[in-house]
């Protein structure tokens, strides 16, 4: 069953809907945030910059905002995958990631050596010594895109019409932060599209005002804005430029923190054949397959929600509630 939203315009033209003028909530810091999601059982306190426990009030919202947008799709193609939360470190290597984003990645390590080595390792762990040298780096990566671990399976030639996929992923990227929705590990509901080029590209700007009218039908203040992925270094600036320039990547943004500096709650990308090349993922006439996703932030969805509509969700208004809770 699909759930329909009424859609206006990314930006510019005359259309508008009636949740246009949505109130903003009001400015709140991010210490305030985090000690009124804490004080109310809602997560739990940080230790680690951008590392916390998610309560059951806020699960329980969460998963209703993931099973939401699950049922906005109306695509009988649809694939539903499940992955871990690490990769192949193969993939970040093939795909240039770590030449992008060199700071955001975690690689797992892990002990190899023999007992006298194991003493060695847990003697200066206890004694509060640096211990690091002691691991040696393996195959695997934290995931940091959830997208990422589709394409090697979908290497050689698409079905005709190519493939559509949805993935429920938990997300890592090294970026330690004290402010609640900059997490370094987070959960994402991802969709994704391969095919030929005017085909993606159509379903991503599909999406885009899709993702917009269901943020917007529970009444958050949600607009969408041209957008670039966080590129390393005085390259990535180039790359950044490129990116926005060429209209790749999208986000639809919602005030959670402030109004000046609103919180990307959706992010939609065009790869175009990025990921096509690196995987040899192919259309039936032997084409390179250009590929889109569309990435819902579900702990920052849910967090925009409490932020705006009160903490306790019982009081939501009743339209809001309609949708989460049918």
């Amino acid at each position: 069953m699909s759930t329909s939203f009424t859609t206006a315009p990314a930006e510019g033209g005359a259309a508008r809907t009636s949740n246009d003028k949505l109130p903003t909530p009001a400015g709140r810091s991010a210490a305030a945030l985090h000690d009124a999601l804490v004080a109310r059982g809602l997560i739990t306190e940080v230790r680690e910059p951008g590392v916390f426990g998610r309560g059951a009030a806020f699960e329980d919202v969460l998963n209703r905002v993931d099973a939401l947008i699950t049922r906005s799709i109306d695509d009988a193609r649809l694939e539903s995958l499940t992955f871990p939360p690490v990769i192949g470190r193969d993939i970040i290597e093939r795909t240039g990631y770590l030449e992008s984003f060199p700071t955001l990645c975690g690689c797992v390590h892990a002990f190899t050596g023999d007992e006298r080595a194991a003493r060695q390792l847990n003697q200066r762990a206890m004694a509060g010594e640096s211990w690091g040298d002691a691991l040696a780096m393996t195959d695997l990566v934290l995931n940091p895109a959830a997208c990422y671990p589709l394409y090697p399976t979908c290497s050689g030639t698409l079905p005709v019409g190519g493939r559509h996929v949805t993935m429920l992923a938990w997300v890592y990227r090294q970026e330690p932060s004290a402010e609640p929705t900059r997490m370094r590990s987070f959960r994402v509901r991802e969709f994704v599209r391969l095919g030929k080029p005017e085909t993606v590209v159509a379903w991503r700007d599909e999406w885009l005002e899709r993702g917009l009218a269901l943020l917007r039908s529970l009444q958050l203040a949600a607009r969408a804005e041209v957008a670039a992925d966080p590129f390393f270094g005085r390259g990535g600036r180039l790359l950044a430029a490129g990116q926005r320039e060429q209209r790749l990547k999208f986000e639809v943004v919602v005030p959670v923190i402030s109004d000046e500096e609103p919180t990307a709650c959706c992010s939609f990308n065009y790869h175009q054949d990025k990921f096509g090349s690196a995987f040899d993922i192919r259309l039936a006439n032997g084409d390179v397959a250009h590929s889109a996703c569309l990435g819902f932030g579900l702990e920052r969805v849910t967090m925009a929600l409490f932020q705006t509509h009160g903490f306790d969700a019982a009081e939501w208004p009743a339209d809001v509630r309609a949708l989460l809770w049918p």
